[in-house]
């Protein structure tokens, strides 16, 4: 599964970018296959490890801002391992056809 999300700090003024920076450090520390980019980080692997990554990112934050906004995301679909990099892939392969 790879679960796209964006956590948000609210309450703590216009630069959240150290904040952001606290969950993205969580989901990296997790050794699982991921990617950030301006809007959101995306997380592949099973259900369970990947939840527990993106509540440990939310907890990250939350200990620091008093409310936080989540927005999720969720592929899954059993069976497929390194969607992460096939899907951009095949939207590539297309593009250059």
């Amino acid at each position: 599964m790879i679960v796209a999300f964006s956590v948000t700090p609210l309450g703590v003024g216009e630069d959240v970018g150290e904040y952001v920076a606290d969950a993205v450090r969580v989901v990296r520390a997790s050794g699982l296959p991921h990617r950030t980019d301006a809007m959101f980080t995306s997380i592949e692997g099973e259900w369970d490890e990947v939840m527990d990554v993106v509540k440990r990112a939310v907890a990250a934050v939350e200990a620091r801002a008093p409310r936080v906004s989540v927005v999720l995301k969720a592929d899954i679909r059993p069976g497929v391992t390194d969607g992460l990099t096939s899907k951009v892939e095949t939207v590539e392969r297309h593009l250059s056809a």
